[in-house]
């Protein structure tokens, strides 16, 4: 009996040893088998493999667009009710850059969105442009032969929400539909991944990247649905650009925004069961630690300038110093758990809003390192030391504001 209790304790022993090296395994490959069961459990994944185009068209210089059926409401839709588009351009079909537009935000009683969907791909400017002319340089975009999938953005709620809201006081104009609301961000959302997953079913190198609202709609949910489509095989990195992912609790017993954004886009029924913090009346980069800690592979870039006017107006905040101070406080925590993983390009001295489709992208630095250099850094996971090295958490020291002119 002793003899064959031992040999059970040794081979529970084993088990529990490659069990163990199994899971660290898992984790170091990119999302961890627990973080993926959490979030199917909420049903994040549940519109994934649902939508395929109606329509995909020609859109011209290379760009293909795709237009979706509405299915009654219950496919992907802008917040009138009308079709969603996606566009898409080939180029190296290993490397995917997967872009989420931006256009505001819609709550009860707030309504500054985009209410219909994008009809032509996006200018050559930015990261869209092959290159950048300064008038002494010619800079390569670091995207320049990056295969392109462009979500336009008309959820109203930043890609995350998934609910329809019977609302008389919303009215876009008098030749949209009113009086509901239809917030399909998730399924907008989901619609984008599968189209990259079917254009470019070999991505290895996958880059989600977004401005204003797509910056939060990039940092959100959609990480998790990239790793569900094309699994953890890949190296998956995030460029949230000036997309914003803190609240404004002061304000919030006046406004009651957040508790309305919270009960319009029901975003916080995918809040995974052990995020503990991450809550309905709390920040979001709490889930962007929680992603970090659940999936080794990845990395997330942040970029904004601390006196953003659009992120002042959205946010409530007047003042550049009460914005400088919010960000940067709910950042820094990330940004000490994650050192390695989770770094920022912090501007001041300017109120400008995003970067990513603008001639900024190239001219703009921090602490004296250029912006599109940096970003640059951040996409290219080669094993050189020295380039890694330069992909550093840069925050420029506070530079006021000009006085607003009277």
């Amino acid at each position: 009996m002793k003899i064959r209790t031992r040999v059970f304790r040794l081979l529970a022993g084993a088990l529990f040893a490659v069990s163990a090296v199994a899971v660290a395994e898992d984790e170091r490959n990119g999302l961890s088998r627990q973080a993926a069961q959490e979030l199917r459990a909420k049903g994040l994944d549940k519109y994934l493999g649902k939508f395929v185009p109606a329509v995909s068209e020609n859109a011209g210089g290379g760009w293909s667009k795709h237009t979706f059926n509405p299915q009654n409401g219950n496919g992907p839709i802008c917040i009138t009710g009308t079709p969603y588009t996606a566009f898409t351009k080939a180029r190296d079909p290993r490397k995917v850059l997967v872009y989420l537009n931006g256009g505001g935000a819609c709550w009860k009683g707030f309504y500054n969105c985009t209410p219909v969907a994008d009809q032509t791909p996006p200018e050559a400017t930015g990261i869209f442009a092959d290159a950048f002319n300064t008038g002494t340089q010619v800079i390569e975009s670091p995207f320049e032969d990056y295969s392109i999938v462009y979500g336009s953005y008309c959820d109203g709620s930043v890609f995350g929400g998934d609910n329809t809201v019977v609302d008389p006081a919303y009215a876009p104009s008098p030749l949209l539909p009113s009086g509901v609301r239809h917030h399909r961000g998730l399924r907008n959302a989901s619609a984008v991944i599968d189209l990259a997953k079917a254009h470019f079913p070999h991505a290895d190198k996958i880059v989600l990247a977004g401005s204003s609202a797509g910056g939060t709609g990039a940092s959100l949910w959609t990480p998790f649905l990239a790793r569900f489509a094309w699994g953890n095989g890949g190296h998956l990195s995030i460029l949230n650009d000036a997309g914003p992912m803190v609240v404004n609790q002061v304000a919030e017993p006046f406004t009651g925004d957040i508790a309305n954004r919270a009960a319009d886009w029901q975003f916080p029924q995918f809040y995974p069961a052990s995020c503990t913090d991450c809550t309905p009346q709390g920040h979001l980069l709490p889930l962007v630690a929680w992603r970090l800690q659940h999936d080794r592979k990845l990395r997330e870039s942040y970029y904004v300038a601390d006196g953003d006017s659009t992120l002042r107006f959205f946010l409530r905040i007047p003042q550049q110093a009460q914005l400088r101070g919010l960000i940067l406080a709910q950042t820094q925590l990330v940004h000490d758990a994650h050192p390695d993983r989770y770094r920022r390009f912090v501007r001041s001295g300017t109120d400008l809003h995003t970067s990513l489709r603008l001639p900024v992208f190239y001219t703009a630095t921090a602490n004296g390192v250029p912006l599109h250099g940096w970003a640059e850094d951040f996409i290219d996971r080669r094993t050189d030391r020295d380039r890694r090295n330069r992909w550093k958490d840069l925050v420029e020291a506070l530079v006021p504001l000009p006085p607003a002119a009277p």
